[in-house]
């Protein structure tokens, strides 16, 4: 880099999983700003941090404690020992280990899947995980998004303390203020006694507002203060009290959305969007129908007590099936075809929609019988055109034919489309 700034604006911005930082040359005051900036941002804490020098210090290696180094190797002659701690890190983070320990440091928590969203989302998660910025997690219904807002708490320094989590469109409107801030004896008709609020119950650690855009306008307000002055009142109490929550709240709606309808404040989207994460929808996550399916269906054995197995069919069928309710469907998929199953799950025991449409942006393509080659051809061609996202070079290094010859084709399609 040549400058400390464009060396901090390209860490803040790639947030990269391994920092090597050579601690040699002549330019002290340089360095010194790098590793202070290092410091002061916790790097350390979302990033591993390597250490290089051609005759490494004490003074150098105290740098590296002050900034939360990993370890500090002298070159050329230890390149061997840091290729070999760059390996043991990647297989931590590959989760080849067993044990909570190597689940901690890879992110996962509770999710299963290792597509190349997945591997993104699970580095997001280790990165926002040690600081308390309040995240909002966006995505599809059903795609998991409290099991990554619990695996962010998991990864946490509040792991010790509550994890609590509320939907927000099933506070009755009457009750939501005393649901989240609490209220003593005799606020109000019915209260015999004094009640814990959400944030009182998750104090020090973890609350999870689910589905936040369908909060009350009213109860936005009241959040918002909430979040500025760290500080809450219950309902008929006369003093205040103070709170440490961090927030992680998601929603199945564009954030965009439900600002520009008016269903969330746009100062409350800023003050809880701090940081944005968007889970992949199952759709986009290939090869891991398989594994979910499996977890899925290995839970109900061991409840039951009974063994049971997915036969390949049926497992083909999972597979390229779209997937509109996302995970939550696809465990409810398991669960009524593993008591629908004798000892094997076959295709006849899966529900009838997984069979009656193709998929829709999937790697797999459903071709119905009595089509002619010509049609199969196009079909293969758009689909993986699509899903390169039109990238022609790509899709045609896939396909094992020329640019030319996609390019060829694309037009006779067009012209095909014209004349119909």
């Amino acid at each position: 880099m040549s400058s400390t700034e464009e060396a901090r604006d390209t860490i803040l911005r790639a947030r990269p999983e391994v920092l090597l930082i050579n601690l040699d040359g002549d330019d002290i005051g340089l360095r010194t700003t790098l590793l202070n900036f290092l410091t002061q941002a916790n790097i350390a804490d979302v990033t591993q941090i390597f250490l290089m020098s051609r005759s490494p210090s004490y003074l150098q290696a105290a740098e590296g404690l002050r900034v939360g180094a990993r370890d500090i190797f002298e070159y050329p002659s230890q390149l061997t020992r840091l290729a070999e701690a760059l390996g043991q890190y990647k297989s931590e983070m590959k989760c080849d280990q067993s044990g909570e320990k190597a689940v901690h440091k890879s992110g996962r928590g509770l999710l299963i899947g290792e597509s190349p969203p997945m591997l993104q989302l699970y580095k997001t998660i280790r990165k926002v995980a040690p600081s308390d910025i309040a995240v909002f997690v966006s995505g599809e219904s059903g795609t998991g998004k409290d099991l990554v807002a619990r695996t962010i708490h998991a990864l946490s320094h509040r792991s010790h303390c509550p994890y609590v989590a509320v939907n927000c469109g099933a506070i009755a409107a009457e009750l939501a203020e005393s649901e989240l801030f609490g209220h003593v004896k005799g606020a109000f008709t019915g209260a015999a006694g004094a009640r814990k609020g959400l944030f009182e119950q998750a104090e020090g650690g973890t609350l999870f507002l689910d589905e936040l855009t369908e909060m009350k306008p009213d109860l936005q307000v009241k959040l918002l203060r909430v979040l500025e002055s760290h500080t809450f009142q219950p309902v008929g109490a006369e003093r205040v009290q103070p709170c440490n929550v961090r927030i992680i709240a998601s929603s199945n709606r564009e954030l965009a959305e439900a600002v520009a309808e008016g269903q969330l404040r746009k100062d409350l989207y800023y003050r809880v969007a701090q940081f944005a994460m968007e889970i992949p929808p199952l759709r986009q996550r290939g090869e891991d129908v398989v594994p979910l399916a499996k977890a899925f269906l290995a839970d109900h054995c061991r409840f039951y007590k009974i063994s049971k197995e997915f036969s390949e069919d049926a497992l083909e069928v999972l597979r390229i099936y779209h997937w509109p309710g996302n995970v939550r469907e696809l465990r409810n998929v398991v669960a009524r075809a593993f008591l629908l199953a004798d000892t094997e799950i076959m295709v006849e025991d899966l529900p009838a929609n997984l069979l009656a449409r193709p998929p829709i942006a999937s790697d797999y393509l459903r071709l119905p019988a009595g089509q002619t080659l010509g049609d199969v051809e196009r079909q293969v061609i758009l689909t993986t055109l699509h899903n390169h996202k039109g990238n022609k070079t790509t899709a045609a290094k896939e396909l094992g034919i020329s640019l030319k010859t996609l390019y060829n084709r694309l037009k006779e399609y067009e012209m095909k489309h014209l004349s119909s």
